[in-house]
């Protein structure tokens, strides 16, 4: 078995100081490492694992491709082996491993496939997570199913490594203990250099900010006479702060660095500078930020920009934007600097501008379209994340429209269960649409996997238009045609090899690029709205234009493939651009799509009108008027609800206003009657109290109280009374709040709660009533929730002020020991 020489290895590096407090954590079973950039924990910790550990495979994950090339090649590097020996990667699409291999570094996606086809993890002895600070779906999920895993095998070593991680939760997530590694002690330099034009505009990065920071990088550059790292957001972005940078000097050598690069380049990039080469300005995106180290780098200028996903909750569209860095990114980036000795950071924006920066970035899975992540809990045996631990558990609404989509496409079934074709498409390495797509198509596995790889790739075509890039990148003029010919291969063998759902039809490759999108997202199925329109009516209800000069403006039926969110001419009033997608045979449309007849009940000018309709989604694709029947009446004032509101009278308010307080003082069981949730679940609460009813005359008392959970339903008058007995011997409405905040508020004469001194309490005793106490003309004198207090204190001058105004009611010195009274003065001596 191999052994890794870890004097070697660390030499140099901060974490092998802490060396013994690592063997002991591994010897526990479970670690979390945090660590800042620069101190090695990346190309230490794994061979410590696998020295310390006589058998087994180490598995290591790195976020991105690149990162996990970079940490294999360094490991193999540092220990004198071949790169596939001892340490070797498998990346989607390519593997360099062999039966010598004790550390195998994968991306998450790789583990989480891995994990699906064997949950044991056969023959693995530790798997170490890198950079789970980054907070991504892929690496959530990874946290959650390993730690499952180990508790079945108590063999299993699990360690989580992080440059800014908060380090608590995961280390109850994992059971696992604290090892935090000290900060590298090079000197970091840091200035600001903002440019005279903003950073963003209404089509992402300006183009004088690229100026500025290509002008910016090179001047920097000859002043330190060390290689330069350069952050923008984007892979476009980077291509062009590299020309620019190669027009403006001809004494560096300028390099890019993003995911849509060969893996040549990429390895160009974050390879050593050779002797004798001429200094390097590297140009990223934030992949470079905290996964591997750029060798030779002494320089940093960062645009202070990063790309981030953002979802249209609206439109049901999930995008990447950009947006300012938060202050931790942009503190990595600067960290880049002084790895390897002194370095030098400088941000091309404001000083204000960094302090107005959020602390950190958001979980990924909080915004993420989480389909693939929905397939993947559902093989997992947690159908939704239901019973698994996670940091950040999946959104519901996301993961209801999540399930949804997996539904349409055939991938689980109602209970969330993976059908047969569900669970073969779980364990490809493809995106569930993609897979489905794959093993769906009636077309050759090659025309398929031509259609899919172009969907998945970065290139887009002006217009829009699927099949002309096809053509393009067949043709190989294209940008990144060689890398759609390698996914091809990889798609078609994977296609070949799958239990396909249908036989080729040779017939259908002429046609089948249009089918493969729709199969893709049969809910992006689209209608143009009218002749000669860009605007086009989504299934999904979604409404979205073709950009001004589209090759499919001719076509009535499209399948979208990927749609963002615009505004202005551009998207012709619709809110949204399609920026790729193909043409669509109707009978495809219709065979693919959810085609059904329903009945639509509306209410016009206080009658049932009913149409029967035949729609794909919410497209319309027939329309009739139809006589109503019974039961159109409750479905046509569900619908006018719907659209309009809860017809709520004063009743009605009040018992829905006692209820939000109580449950949002106990929660569960007490329901939440936000109108939200009452909207989300209308026909269930709503429905059985109609039969027929007039608008008007629905009885929503008794509807809500259907709603109280039992026996807990018995103490609603208990908890949240309608009334409060006062000491006077009356008793006073209680006004609850309407809005969630607020505090139940009960209005008096001041007279009648003399004496009273423990302010009253609801729900339990957590919530105090806020007495608004009233002159005898019921005008407000007072507002307190402590009338202890008020007695002794402003009820002085409330006294001093009334006495003279009311003169016939009493207004005693000693207002503890007066007699409560809602009587004047006279009728109270007269008994």
């Amino acid at each position: 078995m191999h052994s890794f020489d870890l004097e070697r290895i660390g030499s140099g590096l901060v974490v092998s100081q802490s060396r013994d407090e690592i063997e002991r954590a591994l010897a526990a079973g479970a670690a979390v490492i945090t660590a800042p950039p620069g101190t090695g924990k990346t190309t230490f910790v794994p061979p410590l694992a696998a020295n310390a550990l006589p058998s087994g495979r180490i598995l290591v994950t790195q976020p991105r491709r690149v990162a996990v090339r970079a940490a294999a090649r360094r490991i193999a590097e540092l220990d004198g082996s071949p790169l596939g020996g001892p340490s070797g990667f498998t990346v989607r699409g390519e593997r360099l491993v062999s039966r010598d291999t004790r550390i195998e570094t994968v991306t998450p996606g790789v583990l989480l496939r891995r994990l699906l086809t064997d949950p044991g993890l056969d023959g693995v002895a530790a798997v170490v997570l890198d950079e789970v600070h980054e907070r991504t779906v892929d690496g959530d999920l990874l946290l959650g199913m390993l730690s499952e895993v180990r508790a079945l095998r108590d063999d299993l070593v699990l360690v989580a490594m992080s440059a800014t991680l908060d380090a608590e939760p995961v280390a109850r997530l994992l059971d696992a203990p604290i090892v935090a590694i000290g900060s590298v002690l090079h000197p970091l330099e840091i200035s600001y250099a903002p440019a005279v034009s903003a950073r963003i505009g209404a089509r992402g990065v300006e183009r004088a900010f690229l100026d500025h920071l290509a002008s910016l990088a090179v001047r920097e550059q000859a002043a330190a006479a060390h290689d330069a790292l350069v952050f923008v957001p984007s892979a476009r972005d980077v291509d062009e702060v590299v020309r620019r940078i190669r027009d403006l000097s001809g004494d560096v050598e300028a390099l890019p660095l993003h995911g849509r690069l060969t893996a040549a380049a990429q390895d160009r990039a974050t390879s050593g500078r050779q002797p004798g080469d001429p200094p390097r300005i590297v140009v990223s995106t934030a992949l470079a930020e905290s996964s591997l180290t750029v060798p030779g780098v002494r320089l940093v200028v960062d645009a202070g920009l990063s790309r981030e996903i953002r979802r249209d909750q609206a439109r049901d569209m999930a995008g990447l934007v950009t947006v300012s860095a938060s202050r931790s990114s942009a503190e990595q980036r600067a960290g880049r600097a002084a790895r390897q000795g002194p370095g030098r950071a400088v941000r091309a924006y404001t000083e204000a501008e960094f302090a107005a920066f959020r602390p950190a970035s958001d979980p990924e899975i909080l915004s993420a379209d989480l389909v693939d992540a929905a397939l993947t809990l559902a093989e997992w045996g947690t159908p939704a994340g239901i019973g698994l631990g996670m940091l950040t558990g999946p959104p519901a609404a996301s993961m209801s429209r999540a399930q949804d989509a997996l539904q349409s496409l055939e991938l689980i079934d109602e209970a969330g269960r993976p059908t047969r074709l569900g669970a073969l498409v779980a364990r490809m390495p493809v995106g569930a649409r993609e897979g489905r797509a794959l093993l769906a198509a009636e077309a050759a596995p090659r025309t398929a996997a031509e259609v899919i790889a172009a969907m998945s790739g970065d290139t887009r075509e002006p217009g829009a238009d699927l099949g002309a890039l096809l053509r393009s990148l067949r043709r190989g003029d294209a940008p990144g045609a060689g890398r759609w010919r390698a996914d091809v291969k990889r798609l078609e063998r994977i296609a070949a090899e799958g239990d396909r759902e249908a036989a080729h039809d040779p017939a259908r490759d002429t046609d089948a690029t249009g089918r493969v999108a729709a199969l893709a997202r049969p809910e992006w199925i689209a209608r143009r709205v009218a002749d000669g329109s860009r605007s086009y009516l989504l299934a999904s209800g979604t409404r979205a234009a073709l950009p001004e000069g589209s090759s499919l403006l001719g076509s009535e039926w499209i399948a979208v493939c990927e749609v963002q969110r615009a505004d202005g001419r551009i998207a012709d009033g619709t809110g949204a651009v399609i920026r790729l997608a193909a043409a669509l045979a109707e009978s495809d449309a219709l065979e693919i799509g959810r085609v059904r007849t329903e009945r639509i009940s509306r209410l016009e000018q206080g009658r049932v009108r009913v149409r029967e309709e035949r729609r794909l989604g919410s497209i319309v694709l027939f329309s009739t008027p139809v006589r109503a029947r019974d039961d159109d009446a409750s479905a046509a004032i569900l619908a006018h609800i719907r659209d309009n509101g809860i017809p709520w009278n004063d009743k009605a308010t009040a018992l829905r206003a006692r209820l939000q307080l109580i449950h949002r003082e106990l929660g569960a069981p007490w329901p939440d009657v936000s109108d939200d949730a009452l909207l989300a679940r209308l026909e269930d609460w709503l429905g059985p109290h109609l039969h027929g009813a007039a608008l008007a005359s629905i009885d929503l008392v008794s509807a809500l109280r259907g709603l109280l959970p039992w026996p807990e339903a018995s103490r609603l008058d208990t908890l949240a009374p309608e009334r409060l007995d006062v000491p006077s011997g009356s008793s006073a409405r209680i006004d609850y709040p309407a809005e969630r905040e607020g505090r139940p508020v009960v209005a008096v004469k001041l007279q009648e709660v003399f004496g009273l001194a423990e302010t009253p309490r609801l729900v339990d005793g957590r919530v105090p009533v806020q007495f608004h106490l009233l002159s005898p003309a019921r005008r407000p004198l007072a507002v307190t929730e402590d009338l202890s207090s008020f007695w002794d204190g402003p009820y002085r001058d409330v006294r001093k002020e009334m006495r003279g105004r009311y003169p016939k009611h009493p207004w005693p010195e000693d207002p503890w020991t007066a007699p409560a009274t809602a009587k004047t003065s006279k009728r109270l001596r007269e008994g």
